[in-house]
C-alpha cells in the first residue's frame, strides 16, 4: 500500500476511545444528523474530539463503529462530508484537509479477516461493490474571514511574469533561468518549453504584516496552510504572454473578479506590441494597475532608466499618470493608485530588489473588486473529482455562497437554468464552509454532470430569476482594425468568462478604427447571462476593441 493508504490504516488502527481525537462515522445525513437536538449533540462531540487532539481531530467517514471498512457510494459520501462540514462550523472548527480511497470487496474481506484475528469480530465479506472511505482532518478555529485581493498579471512573453510571482509566493530568489516560475506551470509542455500556455494560480499572505509564503507551491497542503494562517491573502491569476494565447490572457483579465493588474515590462527589452495590447485590456476593464519593470539585474543602469522613461511615455499616451515608487514611496502608491494613476517600480527576481516594496504594497492595498448583493459566479473551469463529482471553479463575483446552498447553473444551450446544490467549497485546496465576493474557489455541485458544466455559465441563488441573453446593445470603441466594421462582422467577444463568436451590427452601418458608437451584438451559437454595465473585449486577428453593455434582449 502506498503512503496515502497508510493514513487510513493509522486512523483505523488508532480507533475510537474515550478522550481520544479519532471519530468513526459510517454515514451522516442531513435529515437525521442535522435534526433538532442531534446537530447540537454531534457538534459537542466534535468539539470534544478537537480539544482532545490539542486542536485537531480525525474523522473517518465510511467505516463502522468498530472500524470496519464499509464504504459509501459517491452521493452518500458527499452528503456525509457536507454534514461534517456543517457540524464543524457549529463547533467553531473547520475541515482542513480530506483524503479518500476506493474500497472494494477484497478490501472488506481483508479487513474482516484482520478484525477477526484481533478480537473475533470479523464476518465473511459481503458482495457490496466499490465504495468510498475518507479521512478528514478537522481543526479548531472557525471559517477564515480574511482580507483578500486578487491580482492579474500581464505582459510580453519572457518578461518575467511567472518568475516574479513565483519569487513573491515562495520568498526565493530566482536562479536567473526561471526556477521560481516552474511552480506556476502545470502542463508538461509548459515546463519543457518554459512558456505558460494557460492561466495558473498562486497565493501568499500576511499575518500581522509578516509574509506567509509557500515552502513548496506544488503541494496542495502548503497552499491550504497559507490560506489558513494568513489574515490577509493575495491571490494571483497568472496569464499568458505569448501572442497566440492572447485569447487566454483576455479571459484571465476580463473573466476574473480582479482587484488589480500587474503589468511586467523587462528592463532588457522594454515595452512591446504585446505590452501595449495587454495594457489596453487592463485599462479597458478600468482595472487599477501596477507596472513592474522586471529583470533589472539583466540590464545596465542606463538601459533600465531608458525603459522606465519608455513606460512613463506609454502610460501618458493613454491618459494615465505614472507614479515612481522609488521616488514617491509605497505610501503614495497605496493612496494614489486608481484607474488613472499607475505606480511603477523596478524589480529583479534574481537579486530580489523591489520585492519588499511589492510585499508592502500588496499587504496594504484595499480591495476594489468585491460586489454587494446576491451571490453570483461565472464558471471559468470545470472538472471531475472522484467521490465528489462535478466541480465548477471561478471567482465569486458578488455576495456569499455556503456549502449546502441551492443554486441555479446556466444558461444551458437552450437557455434554461438547472437547479444544483453547492456540496462543498474549496479555496486554494483549503476546504471552507462559505466564500464571499473576490474569492477564487472551486464549488462541488450536486445535480449536474461535469460534462454539462461549461465555461461562461453562471451560478446564481435558486430564488433568482435570470434571463438568458442572446442579443445585447453596447457602446463600443474600435481600438484597431485594418478597414472598417460593417454589419455582420464576427469577432470573438470576451465577456466575464464567456468567449463566443458574435455578430456586430453598428448603429449607422459601420465603425472605423478609433470610432466609438452603439452596436447591436448577437452571440452566434448560444445565450449567456449578460447584464447592463458589464465590460467586454472583442477581437478577430489584429482587430481589437472594447465595449460596455447598455441593454439586453432576452433570448427567445
Amino acid at each position: 500500500m502506498g503512503p496515502d493508504r497508510a493514513v487510513l490504516e493509522r486512523a483505523v488502527a488508532a480507533g475510537e476511545r474515550e478522550g481520544g481525537s479519532v471519530e468513526f462515522k459510517e454515514r451522516l445525513t442531513r435529515d437525521l444528523h442535522l435534526a433538532d437536538g442531534r446537530r447540537e449533540s454531534l457538534a459537542a462531540q466534535l468539539r470534544h474530539r478537537v480539544l482532545s487532539g490539542d486542536g485537531e481531530a480525525t474523522y473517518v467517514v465510511g467505516v463502522t463503529d468498530d472500524g470496519g471498512l464499509a464504504g459509501l457510494d459517491p452521493e452518500a459520501f458527499a452528503e456525509s462530508m457536507d454534514v461534517l462540514s456543517l457540524l464543524a462550523e457549529e463547533a467553531d472548527a473547520h475541515i482542513e484537509d480530506a483524503q479518500t480511497w476506493g474500497i472494494g470487496d477484497a478490501d472488506r474481506r481483508a479487513d474482516a479477516d484482520r478484525r477477526a484475528d484481533v478480537d473475533g469480530s470479523g464476518e465473511a465479506g459481503r458482495d457490496e461493490g466499490t465504495g468510498i472511505v475518507g479521512v478528514a482532518a478537522v481543526r479548531e478555529g472557525a471559517l477564515i474571514d480574511d482580507d483578500h485581493i486578487v491580482v492579474g498579471t500581464a505582459g510580453h512573453v519572457d518578461h518575467g511574469k511567472s518568475t516574479l510571482v513565483g519569487s513573491l509566493v515562495t520568498g526565493r530568489a530566482d536562479d536567473g533561468d526561471g526556477s521560481t516560475r516552474s511552480f506556476l506551470d502545470v502542463q508538461p509542455h509548459e515546463v519543457e518549453r518554459g512558456l505558460s500556455a494557460d492561466l495558473s494560480y498562486a497565493v501568499y499572505g500576511f499575518d500581522g504584516g509578516e509574509p506567509i509564503r509557500m515552502d513548496n507551491p506544488d503541494r496542495k497542503t502548503d497552499r491550504a496552510r497559507v490560506v489558513e494562517e494568513a489574515d490577509r491573502l493575495v491571490s494571483f491569476v497568472d496569464t499568458v504572454g505569448h501572442e497566440p494565447w492572447l485569447r487566454t490572457t483576455i479571459r484571465g483579465l476580463v473573466g476574473q473578479k480582479l482587484d488589480y493588474g500587474l503589468l511586467t515590462v523587462a528592463a532588457d527589452d522594454g515595452p512591446t506590441k504585446t505590452t501595449r495590447e495587454h495594457l489596453g485590456v487592463l485599462l479597458a476593464t478600468e482595472l487599477p494597475t501596477i507596472v513592474a519593470i522586471t529583470k533589472a539585474d539583466a540590464a545596465s543602469e542606463e538601459r533600465a532608466i531608458e525603459v522606465e522613461h519608455e513606460v512613463e511615455r506609454l502610460l501618458r499616451d493613454v491618459g494615465r499618470t505614472p507614479l515612481r515608487i522609488e521616488r514617491h514611496g509605497v505610501d503614495a502608491a497605496v493612496e494614489e493608485v486608481c484607474e488613472t494613476v499607475v505606480p511603477v517600480l523596478r524589480t529583479s527576481a534574481v537579486t530580489t530588489d523591489g520585492l519588499d516594496a511589492l510585499d508592502e504594497l500588496f499587504e496594504r492595498l484595499p480591495k476594489t473588486g468585491a460586489s454587494e448583493g446576491p451571490f453570483s459566479m461565472y464558471v471559468d473551469r470545470s472538472y471531475q473529482v472522484t467521490g465528489v463529482g462535478a466541480v465548477a471553479s471561478g471567482t465569486v463575483r458578488s455576495g456569499t455562497v455556503e456549502a449546502g446552498d441551492e443554486l441555479l447553473l446556466g444558461p444551458m444551450a437552450d437557455g434554461s437554468f438547472r437547479a444544483v446544490e453547492a456540496r462543498s467549497i474549496e479555496m486554494h485546496y483549503h476546504r471552507v464552509d462559505r466564500a464571499r465576493a473576490g474569492r477564487i474557489v472551486g464549488i462541488a455541485l450536486k445535480g449536474v454532470r461535469e460534462a454539462d458544466v461549461e465555461r461562461g455559465m453562471a451560478l446564481l441563488p435558486r430564488e433568482a430569476e435570470p434571463t438568458p441573453v442572446r442579443e445585447f446593445e453596447a457602446e463600443v470603441m474600435v481600438l484597431n482594425h485594418p478597414t472598417r466594421i460593417d454589419d455582420g462582422y464576427e469577432p470573438v467577444v470576451h465577456l466575464e468568462t464567456a468567449s463566443e463568436a458574435a455578430a456586430f451590427y453598428p448603429s449607422g452601418g459601420r465603425l472605423l478604427p478609433g470610432d466609438a458608437g452603439e452596436a447591436t451584438i448577437r452571440f452566434k451559437f448560444r445565450p449567456y447571462l449578460v447584464e447592463v454595465g458589464q465590460k467586454f473585449v472583442f477581437r478577430e486577428g489584429q482587430s481589437k476593441g472594447v465595449g460596455t453593455v447598455t441593454g439586453v434582449t432576452p433570448a427567445e
